[in-house]
């Protein structure tokens, strides 16, 4: 006999447990919307901003205030809200959910509103720390945008909120879909200003847009949550032993997501001392290869949690019920991640072109970014696989063995990033802006050190997890089939117009590598093309 769910006593926040597939499908449904709406916004941004200094300054000052979201927001509250208020859920406690989601609201906003303020006043001390090496009037852009961005950040996190409690109701196409009212509102602003305005007041324009949007994207959410969390009861009171339970756990979830921002930080501050004009290609590069991570790996961690977090039973019956929802998920991942690494180093400029190249966003620049992108492949597996594994860890209510591990990625991600990104480039004798491509990489093999420690010590727990070497080694092989069509492809478009040469290029590869997989009896793809033939 192996665990299972709990199901949650009828009524409105309720839904029956959902198959691995068609939770996550729904996560990246919303994921998927959101992405397509924000590379819109990150194509516009690079026509009317490109590779300027304004774009750098922007670029450098929404990682900033983004420290408040990622640490107080997504991850560490989710790791250690959801799987509480779940298992509450789970049991038919709702009255209790109830409590604990008041609480642990009310603490947040006290938290958040406190970290806003500091950070407006203490924005001139930061800058030194994310873009040291920007010049007087690159760093007094970045202190008037992080200003502008702070309060829209906190917005963010409360917005968070709403996540968790949407996602413990299996209510997962409106928390990640809602993102779109965000990067709508910095659309509107880029096509209503971006002809009128110069650079530098774009960039301010834009920030003021970023704050409107993370309103309007927090407002969308709540009429939903308000009435899935019948028993709400805002408080500050901790007495509850679940709220004790979820503030134990939020600190060092807390302390892992912040580990883990560093490594950001110190791209970008890295990336301040390259030629001008790297850190927005890094930035621009970055929603591209962040998309596989954000469909397949946060779309398939964010739908299991929940349900991880639900398995009742013995230690072999939840160990059995845990590695048979890894495994698949673990498998939904590669079938997906794999070959956008391989087009991601085949045809990295190919994809830039086709999103950024107009305007002032030129063709070097998309050399550049094929460049980051092709870092970012080493990897994108390891990153992505990653965060189910730490989500395993969080169902089992464990949020320290993921922060050892992100502390050790972070360490090597600082020795390693400095390394290829500044004295390699110089001894190698090579164009010093290939440095930014240094820092991807040398996250993708500290990416693979972390992946290999939680992996293991989660064998210890649960029994063996991971991929089967046979079925890694088809993908791959399907992966390179279609790379090497996609390259025959674009040696037969090259009178093409340049957009439907590049098109045709990447929709060869992805045909291909389809039907490569089907031949070879990949069960995942032939569940992909159902479902595509059923849409």
């Amino acid at each position: 006999m192996t665990a299972v769910p709990r199901q949650d006593p009828g009524g409105e926040p309720t839904r029956p447990a959902r198959q691995p597939r068609a939770a996550a499908a729904l996560v990246a449904l919303g994921i998927f919307v959101s992405r397509v709406f924000g590379l819109l916004r990150q194509m516009l941004q690079a026509q009317f901003l490109g590779t300027s200094i304004a774009a750098d300054a922007f670029t450098a000052a929404f990682k900033i205030p983004n420290i408040l979201q990622n640490l107080f927001g997504e991850g560490a509250l989710s790791a250690s809200f959801i799987p509480v208020y779940s298992r509450l859920l789970a049991e038919g406690n709702e009255e209790e959910a109830g409590r604990v989601a008041g609480a642990i609201a009310s603490l947040l906003v006290l938290a958040v509103s406190v970290v806003v303020l500091i950070g407006v006043v203490a924005t001139p001390a930061l800058i030194p720390l994310i873009a040291q090496g920007f010049g007087p009037e690159q760093k007094r852009m970045t202190i008037q945008l992080t200003r502008i961005l702070f309060p829209g950040a906190g917005i963010f996190v409360i917005s968070a909120w709403c996540l968790g409690i949407l996602n413990s109701h299996r209510r997962y196409l409106l928390s990640y879909s809602a993102p779109v009212l965000w990067n709508v509102a910095m659309i509107g602003a880029l096509l209503w200003f971006g002809k009128s305005q110069q650079p530098v007041d774009l960039a301010s324009t834009l920030a003021w847009a970023s704050v409107a949007g993370a309103l309007l994207q927090f407002l969308v959410q709540v009429p939903t949550t308000l009435r899935l969390a019948r028993h709400l009861r805002f408080s500050l009171d901790t007495t509850s032993e679940h709220v004790r339970t979820v503030s134990r756990n939020f600190g060092p979830a807390f302390v892992s997501r912040g580990v883990v921002q560093i490594s950001g930080y110190i791209d970008i501050w890295l990336a301040s001392f390259l030629p001008a004009g790297m850190v927005a290609t890094l930035g621009y590069a970055q929603t591209v290869y962040v998309l596989p991570v954000s469909l397949f790996g946060m779309a398939v961690s964010a739908a299991e949690l929940p349900e991880m977090s639900r398995a009742v039973g013995d230690h072999d019956q939840v160990a059995t019920y845990l590695r048979g929802r890894l495994g698949a998920g673990l498998r939904n991942i590669a079938f997906f991640v794999i070959p956008s690494a391989a087009a991601f180093l085949a045809f990295g400029d190919v994809i830039a072109a086709l999103l950024f190249q107009r305007g002032r966003f030129s063709a070097a620049d998309s050399h550049y970014a094929w460049g980051i992108l092709a870092g970012s492949a080493v990897g994108l597996l390891a990153t992505t696989m990653g965060r189910l594994y730490s989500s395993t860890y969080y169902a089992l209510h464990d949020t320290r063995t993921p922060l050892r591990f992100a502390t050790i990625r972070v360490v090597l991600t600082t020795g390693l990033g400095y390394l290829f990104a500044l004295p390699l480039p110089r001894l190698l004798g090579i164009d010093p802006h290939w440095g930014a491509a240094g820092l991807t990489a040398s996250a993708g093999i500290a990416g693979w050190i972390e992946f290999v420690l939680l992996r293991s010590r989660m064998n210890q727990r649960i029994g063996v997890t991971g991929l089967p070497a046979k079925f890694v080694g088809s993908l791959w092989a399907a992966a390179a089939v279609g790379a090497a069509a996609g390259w025959e492809m674009r040696g037969l478009t090259t009178h093409q117009a340049p957009i439907i040469a590049r098109v045709l290029v990447l929709v060869t590869f992805g045909v291909i590598y389809l039907l490569t997989t089907i031949a070879l009896g990949v069960p995942e793809a032939a569940s992909a093309l159902a479902r595509l033939r059923r849409r």
